[in-house]
């Protein structure tokens, strides 16, 4: 489990693709802090296992649904990812509950500054906007954030000068694929309200305070 508040950017170091799966080496520091081989970092939001340890790097694999599901196929050597280490037990919740398990992927449409902050228009799927709901929480490539807007096919989100300093979304451009992970109690709320109504409907403000999950 992870609370999508970045610690640390790190740089790719090595990569090795196979055609379904791919290892690869990430350099860094502050993640590696009392963290042990089989333990969980989030890389861009992939919740992946640590297989090796360096005094600067660790190193982790990608198994084919990874691979299918997110944007980690499409690194490069240098390229910089956000790294979170797996919550320990009396930590604040400084953000949501981030699983680490991506649903899949979206497009950076536009990257607008708006006074202090950036705001991010992202494209994808209907079957990930249909969790979502003005501001509730997504986490974009592990980073937790407020959604600003939704539409059927696209969302904005917001980000403040610290998260834009210290988070690979400074660099990202339009153009660029990012991972999402949607709020899982979206997902346990619509997949409750679909087994009750028989409904496909997606999850919406009124549709929460009907239910009495809101005030």
């Amino acid at each position: 489990m992870f609370t999508g508040i970045i610690e640390e950017v790190g740089r790719i170091k090595q990569l090795r693709k196979n055609p379904l799966t791919m290892e690869l080496t990430i350099q860094c520091r502050k993640v590696l802090e009392g963290t042990q081989l089989g333990d969980s970092i989030a890389v861009n939001g992939v919740c992946l296992t640590v297989t090796r340890l360096g005094s600067d790097y660790f190193m982790a694999d990608a198994m084919p649904e990874t691979m299918k599901r997110t944007n980690l196929g499409k690194l490069n050597v240098s390229d910089p990812v956000n790294l979170e280490r797996a919550v320990a037990a009396g930590q604040r919740m400084g953000g949501h509950f981030v699983q680490g398990h991506v649903d899949g992927v979206g497009t950076i449409l536009s990257k607008t500054p708006y006074e202090n902050a950036v705001v991010y228009r992202i494209e994808t799927s209907p079957q990930l906007t249909r969790y979502m709901i003005e501001k509730g929480s997504v986490a974009v490539n592990g980073i937790s954030l407020t959604l600003v807007e939704v539409r059927d096919h696209d969302f904005t989100v917001s980000l403040i000068p610290h998260t834009y300093k210290h988070t690979q979304l400074r660099d990202a451009k339009q153009g660029d694929m990012v991972n999402i992970e949607v709020d899982m109690i979206g997902k346990y709320l619509h997949k409750w309200f679909e087994n009750k109504t028989g409904s496909g409907s997606p999850i919406t403000r009124e549709m929460l305070k009907e239910h009495g999950f809101i005030g």
